[in-house]
């Protein structure tokens, strides 16, 4: 059904992201990383299987913990990590930090860490896309939160009434920065919120990265013949802290997840699960995935010595690139 080489490349980018997030642990917790990082670690089937049914030309649009799909979509490693490092050779010239990433030149429009900020964005560009008829499909990746927002509703009305190539992309970690799903809603059905609005709308496992490529590849073609827009919502889990690696980075733990809440979903984790099923399928062997892990380990830390070594912003500069300039 799949090609070897597609399998790989899934594994390969999950593998990125996830070695990608664990890389700015230590910088974090030493204090050589400034920046708040909203690590991806435990949801990197997403961005992954969602990216693989897009083209190039296709856009995004991320939110506070987006450098799984600026990944994912292709964007520049050493770029991102020196932004995140905020130095002036980042994707954002070290003005945006870890929530302000950016690379139009693979699709990706940018991030932003205002709750459901980006919907509205992603939006607009699907208007853009189907008034020049272009068949591009827009993405709009946003958190459980966001759809408390009245923003998110406003948006799947305007892009059902338009019939726009847009696919909302809801991640549902179960948890709004550290207030639980449970608590401000009233049932465990943000997939239903498009159905009001007669928007095709379905519940993925997140987890599972071949069942998040084929739900979003159906929801591509249904928005390239114009039976857009289309809700997705997947279901899964970060394995750190909602900022920082252990939301202990001021001082205060205040991560409220329950410890045994969090081991049920350790063992859910995307990476094992998709790595099991690769070796059960005789797809890659143990030393083939550890040389691939061995790759990219160096690609990280030479990403990391690239953002050391990179300068700050001149500070005489520091609202340059606020307006476009001729």
């Amino acid at each position: 059904m799949y090609s070897k080489n597609f399998l790989i490349s899934l594994y390969k980018t999950m593998l990125k992201i996830r070695l990608c997030e664990e890389s700015l642990v230590e910088p974090i917790l030493k204090g050589k990383i400034k920046t708040p990082c909203h690590l991806y670690t435990g949801e990197e089937a997403i961005a992954t299987g969602v990216c693989a049914a897009l083209d190039k030309n296709d856009y995004i649009f991320g939110n506070h913990r987006s450098h799984g799909h600026y990944i994912a979509k292709g964007g520049n490693l050493k770029q991102l990590i020196a932004e995140i490092y905020c130095k002036e050779t980042g994707c954002s010239r070290g003005r945006g930090g870890s929530m302000h990433v950016v690379a139009p030149e693979v699709g990706f429009l940018g991030a932003a860490p205002i709750v459901a900020g980006t919907i509205s964005l992603a939006v607009g560009a699907a208007l853009a896309s189907k008034i020049r008829g272009d068949k591009r499909v827009s993405v709009s990746f946003f958190g459980d939160g966001a759809t408390g927002e009245g923003v998110f509703y406003e948006s799947l009305n305007f892009a059902a009434l338009k019939k726009l190539p847009i696919i909302f992309a809801c991640e549902n970690n179960f948890y709004s920065t550290h207030m639980p799903l449970r608590e401000c809603r009233f049932k465990d059905n943000i997939y239903e919120s498009g159905i009001p609005f007669g928007v095709p709308s379905y519940k993925i496992d997140g987890n599972n990265v071949l069942e998040v490529y084929e739900a979003t590849k159906k929801a591509v073609e249904m928005c390239r013949i114009g039976e857009g827009p289309v809700l997705l919502e997947f279901v899964t889990y970060r394995l750190r802290g909602h900022v920082g690696p252990d939301d202990n980075i001021q001082g205060l733990h205040t991560d409220i997840r329950p410890k045994e809440e969090v081991e049920e979903w350790k063992k859910k984790d995307p990476l094992e699960i998709f790595k099991t099923f690769l070796l059960k399928k005789q797809v890659l062997t143990k030393d083939e995935i550890d040389k691939m892990k061995f790759e990219i380990e160096s690609e990280v830390k030479e990403a990391h010595l690239f953002a050391q070594k990179s300068p700050y912003p001149n500070e005489k500069e520091l609202c340059k690139y606020v307006f476009k300039e001729n």
